[in-house]
């Protein structure tokens, strides 16, 4: 019965769509005023981060709205056999996950995006460290360029293109740090900058300093990794626990309702 009332709902609502008798894109523009109130205060932030500037935010916000609009009506026909208040929550409670979770999932990209970051940049800047002993930092960084992280070869090509264009000044390095913003990469961008201007007698004292930063950063991430493998293990653990824990929990249940049967 249930699957023949959501059959007859899904074609109701596309000949509605196809005909113009319900639109849920022009309910969404009609009441867009409305809608925005609901829209996150980070989440152009999110956007952008996952899709760049040149994203459309009233067209992704859009469709988070269409989609939770029309997997609340899917719901709301499944159920409209025993509908009741408790019911018209449940429709909102499934309508509010599908809205929040392209959200949750921008914001667990940016955050998965940025620890990939945070473990690459200095071993990216103990590689850089040894070619800028043998070359100035602008050429140091055009030649570090192919072996890179995938991740920082997009930014590095920006920087140099603008250092290469006659930009000397700390800029280029500034907007790195900012596309790339974890911890301390606005301070090494300052001392590779500060490296790039100074004379060469002072270059040995200031490759040593930015040599030192370099290491405390290795171990620093090193130590994150750590931390990261250890919370998984432990995780793993947790949850294996809980379910042998609810598993013997279960066993118990039963075997004492058959003892009360009998």
């Amino acid at each position: 019965m249930y699957v023949e009332i959501l059959v007859l709902a899904i074609i109701i609502l596309f000949v509605m769509q196809y005909i113009g008798g319900f639109s849920i894109n022009t309910f969404v523009e009609d009441n867009a005023t409305y809608f925005k109130r609901l829209q996150e205060d980070d989440f152009e932030f999110y956007a952008k981060a996952r899709y760049g500037d040149a994203i459309d935010m009233e067209k992704l916000f859009n469709s988070r709205l269409k989609q939770a609009l029309l997997i609340g009506l899917v719901v709301g026909f499944m159920m409209i056999s025993s509908f009741s208040g408790a019911t018209l929550l449940l429709i909102f409670a499934v309508m509010l996950g599908a809205f929040k979770l392209p959200y949750m999932q921008l914001k667990q990209y940016y955050k998965s995006h940025l620890h990939l970051i945070d473990t690459q940049l200095p071993y990216y800047l103990k590689n850089l460290e040894i070619l800028i002993q043998h070359y100035t930092v602008p050429v140091a960084l055009g030649k570090s360029v192919g072996d890179a992280p995938e991740i920082f070869q997009e930014g590095l090509r920006d920087m140099i293109e603008k250092i290469n264009a006659g930009d000397s000044s700390i800029n280029p390095y500034m907007e790195f740090a900012k596309e790339y913003p974890v911890r301390d990469s606005m301070r090494m961008m300052r001392l590779l900058y500060r490296l790039g201007l100074g004379k060469q007698e002072r270059k040995q004292e200031q490759l040593l300093t930015f040599s030192k930063t370099v290491s405390s950063l290795q171990q620093k991430a090193r130590e994150a990794r750590y931390k990261s493998r250890l919370e998984k293990m432990e995780s793993k653990t947790m949850r294996m626990l809980v379910c042998t824990g609810v598993g013997v929990m279960m066993l118990l249940v039963l075997s004492i309702l058959q003892t009360f049967s009998m």
